[in-house]
């Protein structure tokens, strides 16, 4: 029998990703390459809409060069991408009115500051609260203690519609268009014939209500964002995408999935079963514990995002996140505390403790349970003994104390049982950091062969669509664990004192930038000032 192929196409925050898999899961092939980010400003983090498109035809090129099939010979292919990063454009050009604002963006610091402050988001929060305690709505409860980041798409969203004036006039004349980073692909693979964005993509953004599964009226009322401007929100595979244009590849390719990222790789971990969990450690972390059919309300700033929807299937997801982990590896690295990341676990081993410095990773705030944009990040404790190998386990250190408070979030709140965590990402190939996180959650930690696992769950998600995979206990026998890490005890125990005087450090740098004058990553005037990184539709 002839082979059947997989395309899938991953796109990370600093990477781009072409895996072509067999049948049997396995790698045929695979290209790379890098997401190019553009500075303009301090805060602002933006992708060029050519530039990537020109970045996803070439890896998809290298990959089916590499492999050395034609477009013809792939049965279909899946699409995984980034959460909360999106553009705007015209609706009769398709142009855009400016750059991806990315979910790692700044530039709405000061809105966000506003609206969590501002008396009536207090007032729509006790309103929520009070009617949580008449009806016991989950619903109710979640809008209670919800509060609005940067890393969601709402208010970088709000920012634009103030402050793109070809935006402005493109919305009154009908002929504007929104779309998160996977919707804008599905356009340009589509030529322009699909304008959707799917169930897990939709949820992250910040207005989209799990528990309604729609676009929250509430958001776009107060934000005033067009309904007309905004996708069709469809499940996370089917025959809806439809295929590539032709002219793209040289052969029309179908389009079978397209999910969020952090859901991708729950396929890629087989996390299928309720109270399953699936820690991705890349540029951020991201602790997701399926919740089954329903939304999970939580109180400590667990976000409840729906994992994924197939039919009458509806999966949802708690998560916790922790929004720098490979970021903070990548300027510990331009610091010059080492030379190659890959040396940074025997580094730290290298040395018993940390010799009472603390780092806090916090360059882009803190979530639960702290949820704290205004934190800051920086070493506490340093002294004449201090040594690069004291800071560098103090980092390693700091991240994963962050993953334990994460899962120690999802412990308190739910009624699950955890025996195991499903580890992936960059990060997770840090023995020294794996290893902790299971010392420090008590829980046997599982990191695969190949840490990427969105491009595999993509793989997943298409094959199961078309019938190659049967079900998905076929696809748990194909599951291939690379190392077990399991917990001891008596390191725990001996980290008691120490995660204590860290938690302490922690409280010392929340609210570090509470004044917006005194952050270096604040924006002056940013939410009144148009900052538009586009001139006619090319950017600057």
């Amino acid at each position: 029998m002839e082979d059947k192929y997989i395309l899938s196409l991953d796109i990370g925050t600093t990477t781009i990703r072409a895996f072509i898999y067999n049948s049997r899961t396995e790698t045929i092939a695979k290209a790379v390459d890098h997401v190019i980010l553009h500075y303009p400003e301090p805060g602002y983090v933006e992708i060029d809409p050519d530039e990537l498109w020109n970045s996803v035809v070439d890896v998809i090129n290298k990959a089916l060069k590499s492999a050395k099939l034609n477009p013809r010979q792939i049965t279909a292919m899946g699409i995984s991408t980034q959460r909360s990063t999106f553009t705007t454009w015209s609706r009769v050009t398709g142009r855009p009115f400016h750059r991806f604002i990315t979910w790692k963006d700044l530039r709405a610091d000061k809105l966000v500051k506003y609206w969590n402050n501002s008396y009536l988001w207090k007032f729509i929060k006790v309103g929520a609260y009070v009617l949580y305690m008449v009806s016991r709505s989950k619903r109710f409860k979640a809008g209670s203690v919800f509060k609005f980041s940067n890393n969601q798409t709402t208010l970088r969203l709000y920012w634009a519609l103030l402050n793109v004036p070809e935006l402005k006039i493109a919305i009154e004349k009908n002929d504007a268009m929104f779309g998160t980073l996977d919707t804008w692909l599905l356009y340009k693979m589509t030529d322009k014939k699909i304008h959707m964005t799917d169930v897990s993509s939709a949820s992250a953004t910040g207005f989209f209500d799990p528990f309604t599964m729609q676009w929250a009226g509430w958001a776009m009322s107060i934000f005033g964002i067009s309904f007309d401007m905004l996708p069709t929100i469809v499940d996370t595979a089917g025959n809806h995408f439809t295929c590539t244009a032709k002219e793209i590849w040289g052969h029309a390719i179908p389009i079978k999935s397209c999910i969020a990222d952090q859901t991708a790789s729950m396929w890629g971990s087989c996390c299928f079963d309720v109270g399953d969990v699936k820690l991705t450690m890349g540029t951020g972390t991201f602790f997701n514990i399926n919740t089954g059919s329903s939304p999970h309300a939580s109180v400590s700033g667990l976000y409840p995002v729906v994992g994924w929807r197939l039919g009458q299937e509806l999966v949802f997801s708690a998560e916790g996140a922790n929004n720098d982990t490979a970021s903070i590896i990548k300027w510990a690295h331009n610091l010059g505390l080492f030379e190659k990341p890959e040396d940074t676990a025997d580094i730290a081993m290298s040395v018993p403790d940390s010799d009472g410095v603390f780092f806090i990773p916090a360059f882009s705030g803190l979530g639960p349970p702290y949820n704290d944009c205004t934190a800051a990040s920086g070493f506490i404790g340093m002294k004449p003994s201090t040594t690069k190998a004291h800071l560098v386990r103090a980092v390693l250190e700091a991240i994963a104390f962050r993953t334990a408070q994460l899962y120690d979030c999802v412990r308190k709140e739910t009624n699950y049982t955890f025996n195991t965590i499903r580890m992936d990402g960059g990060v997770s190939n840090n023995d020294f950091v794996a290893q902790l996180v299971a010392d420090l959650t008590g829980l046997k930690v599982e990191r695969p062969v190949e840490v990427e696992m969105s491009s595999l769950g993509c793989a997943h998600l298409v094959g199961l669509t078309l019938g190659i995979f049967k079900s998905k206990e076929e696809l748990k026998s194909l599951r291939k664990i690379g190392t077990v890490f399991t917990p001891r005890a008596h390191v725990k125990k001996s980290y008691d004192v120490t995660i204590s005087r860290w938690e302490n450090a922690v409280k010392r740098m929340c609210g570090w930038y509470i004044d917006n004058k005194s952050s270096q990553n604040s924006i002056s005037d940013s939410s009144v000032t148009p900052q538009n990184s586009f001139k006619n539709g090319k950017a600057k």
